[in-house]
């Protein structure tokens, strides 16, 4: 009965904050054009956002898997090892995790953690909180890619140190708050060469594994492009509606692609000062970008040409979304599953605020990283 009750309420109050928010779009907007933008705004999203999003998507599946399959992963895991337990405080093998998420997305980080001789490596705590240091590089490779698509590959590289940044402090963070609660517990003793059953290499000649590793790659490509189709057609479309003004405040609201009303940038610009003290952000509808990655980063880099389109994109900006749509990279809809499947679901608000802060940190150290390189260069 009591769940009836609660129900009926969460009817109520969702038909109230719904008609409330779309009444007042189509009060400003007109019932008309509040429907034509958001069809053309999903429609133009579909055809120059996400098609362009799914090419990245497959070129870079086809290169990861490549990597993957020859031993170059392998071989950057050797490398980068000994940064891990003095950066992360993670065992060397960790190492794995992260490039896996960097080349595909973050549930890669779930195969690896189910996997018996990757998990000997770990503590408990340590093991939970792959779950923030993994999604730090989810989608990093696209990301990357994305970004040097519009010619700011310095930058976007500038990024990347920021979402490192931001890993650690998310995966520390993590760490610090859930040891205490967790029963300690030692990795077990692994005999030498016992990591090698972690292994990723297909049956066949060298072609064979060549041609199959191109193929299964771009598959999984285009399955990555799909699945993110809702997120960028549909919290794209709603944070667009919400960012920018009429195409022509002359003639008015005509029903076009983004169009909207400029709520986000209004609230946000009573904190213009903070976005711009941590991020140099100079305009206020600047912080969608970091918002809708809470979400779908996918969905986030969507905005990406709007802005550029509007003239308010610079290397700074490139570096902060780099770093904080990398680090970020959809949390909110990753870390309950993530952490539901490692059996810990009770830890999902700790994960949360962790990568909170972690993301925030990523986006002023690219911020400030940017303005000492350039000033640098400059000097």
């Amino acid at each position: 009965m009591k769940r009836i009750i609660k129900r009926k309420y969460e009817a109520i109050i969702f038909l109230v904050l719904f008609t409330g928010f779309f009444g007042f779009l189509g009060s400003r907007m007109g019932l008309p054009n509040l429907l034509n933008t958001l069809m053309n705004t999903a429609h133009d999203l579909l055809l120059n956002t996400v098609f362009f999003i799914m090419g990245i998507t497959v070129l870079t599946g086809a290169l990861g898997k490549l990597m993957i399959e020859f031993g170059v992963v392998r071989l950057l895991e050797t490398i980068l090892r000994p940064l891990m337990r003095p950066i992360f405080n993670l065992p060397g093998v960790a190492s794995l995790a992260g490039l896996m998420t960097f080349f595909s997305d973050n549930p890669a980080i779930i195969s690896l953690s189910s996997d018996k001789s990757f998990k000997k490596y770990f503590k408990q705590y340590e093991l939970i909180s792959l779950t923030n240091f993994g999604t730090a590089f989810g989608m990093g490779l696209i990301v990357l890619t994305f970004m040097s698509r519009f010619g700011y590959f310095g930058p976007a590289m500038i990024g990347l140190f920021g979402a490192i940044a931001g890993a650690a402090v998310s995966t520390r963070l993590m760490q610090y708050q859930i040891r205490k609660v967790l029963p300690e517990e030692d990795p077990q003793e692994l005999a030498e060469g016992e990591a090698e059953e972690i292994t990723f290499q297909t049956e066949g000649s060298t072609f064979e594994r060549f041609l199959n590793s191109l193929l299964d790659g771009g598959k999984q490509g285009v399955n990555l492009g799909l699945q993110i189709i809702p997120g960028v057609l549909i919290i794209s479309s709603i944070i667009m509606i919400i960012t920018f003004g009429p195409d022509d405040p002359s003639v008015g609201y005509q029903g076009l692609a983004y169009e909207g009303v400029p709520i986000l940038p209004k609230a946000a610009s009573y904190l213009n000062w903070l976005f711009y003290a941590l991020f140099g952000f100079t305009n206020p509808e600047l912080i969608a970008f970091p918002i809708t990655s809470l979400g779908a980063v996918g969905a986030a880099l969507s905005l990406v040409k709007a802005f550029i389109s509007e003239g308010i994109i610079t290397g700074n900006e490139i570096a902060v979304f780099t770093a904080m749509g990398m680090c970020w990279s959809g949390y909110l809809s990753t870390h309950t599953a993530m952490l539901d499947t490692l059996n810990f679901r009770k830890l999902t608000p700790k994960a949360l605020i962790s990568h909170t802060v972690g993301g925030i940190v990523a986006g002023t150290v690219a911020h400030y990283l940017y303005l000492l390189i350039t000033l640098w260069f400059n000097v």
